[in-house]
């Protein structure tokens, strides 16, 4: 019977797997006879299941780009999986502040359109004398930066880090960096929904997991993190008939959002900007990349997991040499511990030791409690932020 399903399964999911490494989880293999490797099997300590690679997905049309500018992008189909709210999270009580009001306008990524309108009807039947909206179209974060700027808007939601070049031509107008505030995680997989990122390699592949350090060692020139440069697989570590084999590294062209997290996330470590190899295989847009290296036996790539959609083996994440690396599932996604998940960020002109309007500080305060998360829930689309990132995103208004 397991044969049956196993053969099935691969029948169903584009001629192979995207190999899923877990620690910790032997009862997957005692689940699935047949098809999962017992731990004690094997001598890195996984367990491995098979998983199909997702459906290919496309650039979007000038037609959808142009509707997505107008109205906001299409929501997409919700997972199955819904992650449960976190009880940590602090309740809002709009009748601990003194009355307040005011009109704000705000810009948005296309992405954020829906949400961000929930947030501003609930909090409006809070507070009936504060009124939020969005200019009116193009939706675009990165407009709605340039706006934030230019001051003819109050705030800017925006689904990625901002552009060096927004942070820049604020820092040149303000003389300090506009303050950005994480109000919900990303998705875990939603083509287009900011999805979570990873590394992977060909399944044949016997790495079991990497550390940011390694990954700066591979992918950047500047090595801020410290490691020499690493060039060829027996210097992560494999023996036999991989130890000379060079590493063929596929990447993404900048400037795009995808390598500028990664860029951020791995590369940057402290105020320390990292820089790209010019020798890594560039693409310029992230949808091949998965191809890429499920036809190349010794290449490594990254990627959102919204375009896994070839055969390739994700690869289990450390922030740090000797931390437990992490894997990049559903679950650790939405619990934020998996080290490549993202975040939402609203936006705001602050000069440091200066507060935002009190309208505002509640407005955001209400965002980052149990109740505003449970909006982002109920929208089905992104991640609510755990406990401890509402914490970290409320001492932001502190400061």
């Amino acid at each position: 019977m397991a044969g049956e399903l196993l053969n099935a399964f691969r029948r169903n999911s584009l001629g192979g797997f995207v190999a899923m490494a877990i620690l910790g989880i032997a009862s997957v293999a005692a689940a699935s006879e047949g098809v999962a490797q017992s731990a004690a099997s094997r001598p890195d300590g996984f367990v491995y299941w098979p998983a199909p690679p997702v459906a290919p997905v496309l650039p979007q049309t000038e037609e959808q780009k142009e509707a997505a500018r107008t109205h906001g992008r299409e929501l997409p189909t919700a997972e199955l999986l819904q992650p449960t709210l976190d009880p940590g999270l602090p309740s809002y009580q709009p009748g601990s502040e003194r009355r307040i009001s005011g009109t704000f306008t705000g810009g948005a990524s296309d992405v954020l359109v829906a949400l961000v309108n929930r947030w501003f009807k609930r909090f409006g039947e809070l507070h009936s004398d504060v009124q939020m909206q969005l200019t009116p179209p193009p939706y675009a974060g990165s407009l709605g930066t340039k706006e934030l700027i230019r001051q003819s808007v109050d705030f800017v939601f925006v689904s990625r880090e901002l552009k060096p070049e927004d942070n820049e031509e604020f820092k040149q107008r303000f003389g300090y960096l506009p303050t950005s505030i994480p109000v919900a995680g990303g998705s875990y997989r939603h083509f287009g929904f900011l999805d979570a990122m990873g590394f992977f390699v060909h399944p044949d592949n016997p790495l079991s997991q990497l550390d940011f350090t390694q990954i700066d060692a591979m992918f950047s020139s500047t090595r801020h993190r410290g490691a020499p440069a690493i060039r060829s697989w027996g210097q992560l570590g494999l023996k036999g008939e991989w130890a000379d084999k060079p590493i063929r590294m596929y990447a993404i062209q900048p400037w795009n959002g995808f390598e500028e997290f990664i860029r951020q996330r791995v590369l940057s470590p402290g105020n320390s900007r990292g820089e790209w190899r010019a020798d890594l295989l560039y693409d310029k847009l992230v949808f091949p990349l998965a191809a890429r290296v499920a036809n190349d036996r010794y290449g490594i790539g990254y990627s959102g997991l919204a375009y896994i959609d070839s055969p390739v083996k994700m690869l289990p994440l450390a922030v740090a040499p000797g931390a437990a690396a992490v894997a990049p599932t559903y679950e650790n996604v939405a619990r934020a511990t998996y080290p490549l998940s993202r975040l939402i960020y609203f936006n705001v002109n602050k000069a440091p030791g200066e507060s935002v309007p009190l309208a505002l500080d509640a407005f955001l305060r209400f965002v980052l409690s149990r109740e505003g998360q449970q909006i982002v829930l109920d929208h089905a689309v992104f991640l609510p932020l755990r406990a401890g990132q509402a914490a970290q995103a409320t001492a932001l208004l502190d400061q």
